[in-house]
């Protein structure tokens, strides 16, 4: 076997690991580079790899920087089957659609405002093509997708769909860890512990931290709205519109009772149509996520879809939660939120989710007040907050655990999709712990075994 690595290494975004058996390839998820424009824009567009040699593409689940760059993929000459669990199929081609249009659209805006003639990585033809080779495969259905490769979707309890990816080759048995899930998330499944492979590639965002516990979590939400809402402020929170803003309006459905009776706006057409595949799929929710009705509704939540009534929302008075993606900060209506409503020191900005590098998110969280959002200078006097306790991430315990899992029969570790200290941190604990060769990969490195 042999293993290249081309994106999720000594950081988070971009995940692409081509998987080589045989003379047979496929590529292990397939996501968008986020973070510098010029740096992402090459990366996105240059793979590292001929695309036109692959087999099969595997994707663990939906958010985009695992499988972002698959039109892109598509564009260059790959024509092969994309393998991925129904919900996750379904999620796919709404993901790639509305990725496409913000490729078109900021192009335009940056062509306008600087006077060039790019073109986007990718079109919203690229998408629907990629869209057409999706080939859903059920939870711990075996399916061969190449010649002697076998994969196995296995549920990892990250978002609606999310997968551990068995790869089995022969007697060698490959896991993927994908993005693991936390066992005390509302609405999905814990995640599997999973036995028997020799080899592992496990993600590291967390791998130097725990989470805290998960009654904390409410009361420091309940927290936070009590205390903008009480000096009639607005909380705007960045969330993916795939999964983080599910689990959010989750929690606030069980708070209702505890906040006073304000507005919840979520300004996203993309979380309102990814919230209808959540109801589309129970199978893969918690057993008694229903038995109180409809998980994801709540009085006084309104899902905005059109762009007119987004701009309305700059004319609310009073307080007022408004969860909006993108969920970095990168792109989408959150941008527009955080232009009107940053500059007041009565609003907050709460974080709920990782910022990657070089994001505006990660930079207004580093304490930077003065951005650059939409092409304008803007001084940030909104209150910035952040909750790690809302990840859909393992915590440094949830990868520990998977980790063990396998342990026995253990001969080589890939830790991936973290920055440096968390995936050392969770590396130097592998070898460690279980004796087995320890890899941190870098860009564009392989490994033969």
């Amino acid at each position: 076997m042999k293993l290249s690595f081309h994106g999720a290494v000594g950081g988070v975004t971009g995940s692409r690991h081509l998987l080589e058996h045989d003379g047979h390839r496929i590529l292990l998820e397939c996501g968008l580079f986020q973070g510098r424009r010029h740096e992402s824009f090459r990366l996105n567009r240059h793979f590292g790899f001929a695309p036109e040699s692959l087999h099969a593409v595997v994707l663990s689940h939906a958010h985009i920087d695992h499988l972002g760059a698959l039109p892109a993929l598509v564009r260059a000459g790959f024509s092969g089957p994309v393998y991925a669990t129904p919900a996750t199929a379904d999620l796919a081609e709404l993901m790639l659609l509305d990725s496409a249009h913000i490729q078109e659209r900021d192009i335009e805006i940056v062509n306008r405002r600087e006077g060039g003639r790019l073109e986007p990585v990718y079109t919203t033809e690229d998408a629907r093509a990629a869209a057409r080779l999706l080939r859903p495969v059920p939870y711990w259905k075996t399916t061969e997708v190449a010649d002697g490769l076998r994969v196995t979707f296995h549920d990892a309890g990250h978002i609606l769909g999310s997968s551990i990816v068995r790869v089995e080759a022969g007697r060698r048995t490959l896991l993927f860890s994908g993005d693991l899930g936390r066992d005390v998330l509302p609405i999905l499944r814990s995640p599997e512990l999973l036995t028997g492979a020799e080899t592992v590639i496990v993600e590291s965002t967390y791998g130097d931290r725990d989470h805290p516990p998960e009654p904390d979590e409410e009361r420091e939400l309940e927290r936070i709205v009590l205390r903008v809402a009480g000096r009639g402020g607005k909380l705007i929170i960045p969330a993916f519109a795939v999964g983080r803003t599910q689990h959010l309006t989750y929690r606030l459905r069980r708070l209702a009772g505890r906040l006073p009776d304000l507005p919840i706006f979520v300004d996203s057409p993309l979380a309102a149509d990814a919230t209808e595949i959540y109801r589309r799929h129970p199978e893969c929710h918690e057993p008694g996520t229903w038995k109180d009705g409809d998980p994801f509704g709540l009085g006084l939540l309104r899902y905005v879809r059109a762009v007119e009534e987004s701009k309305k929302l700059n004319e609310l008075t009073g307080p007022a939660i408004i969860i909006a993606a993108s969920g970095m900060c990168e792109h989408g209506r959150i941008l527009h939120h955080l232009a009107h409503h940053g500059p007041d020191p009565r609003n907050a900005i709460l974080f709920v989710g990782y910022q990657a590098e070089h994001t505006l998110g990660r930079r207004l969280l580093e304490g930077r007040r003065q951005v650059r959002v939409l092409g304008r200078d803007l001084h940030v006097a909104a209150e910035i907050l952040r909750m790690d306790g809302l990840s859909a991430h393992a915590d440094r315990g949830g990868l520990r655990d998977f980790v063990r899992a396998t342990a026995r029969t253990l001969r080589r570790a890939f830790v991936v999709h973290g920055e440096p200290v968390p995936a050392r941190a969770l590396a130097d604990w592998i070898r460690e712990a279980t004796g087995a060769q320890t890899i941190l990969p870098v860009l564009g490195e392989s490994v033969e075994w």
